[in-house]
């Protein structure tokens, strides 16, 4: 069993940057690719980032490549996603979660994910 609890969301303006972070329980947290998604009001949750066990490997969608920085520390049993140049489409619930497969075909599919945190709001003002 995993626990996740993600935090650093609130309120920034456009352009502006926020630092969200993933902490899990449990001594197994290398053992887990570690993604985000988020959910915006009247929206299905979609993929944003994902980064290995090992953070040989990440994965970005499109909409958020080059502006979001996905990084992890294993010590700490922690998942970060530095946000830069945010927007006002980036509102919305973002969810830390976790996934044992180490197929990175499945990585981007939330129905995969084994473990979820509750979420933390993000909204950004133009």
């Amino acid at each position: 069993q995993v626990q996740l609890i993600e935090s650093g969301g609130g309120l920034a303006q456009a352009g502006g940057s926020l630092r969200l972070s993933c902490v899990a329980s449990g001594r197994t947290f290398s053992t887990y690719a570690m993604g985000w998604f988020r959910q915006a009001p009247g929206k299905e949750r979609e993929f944003v980032s994902v980064v290995s066990r090992s953070s040989s490997v990440a994965y970005y969608d499109i909409s958020v490549k080059g502006r979001f920085a996905i990084s992890r520390d294993n010590a700490k049993n922690t998942v970060y996603l530095q946000m830069t140049n945010l927007k006002p489409e980036d509102t919305a619930v973002y969810y830390c979660g976790a996934q044992e497969s180490t197929d990175s075909d499945t990585w981007v599919r939330g129905d995969l994910y084994n473990y979820w945190g509750r979420g933390t709001q993000v909204t950004v003002s133009s």
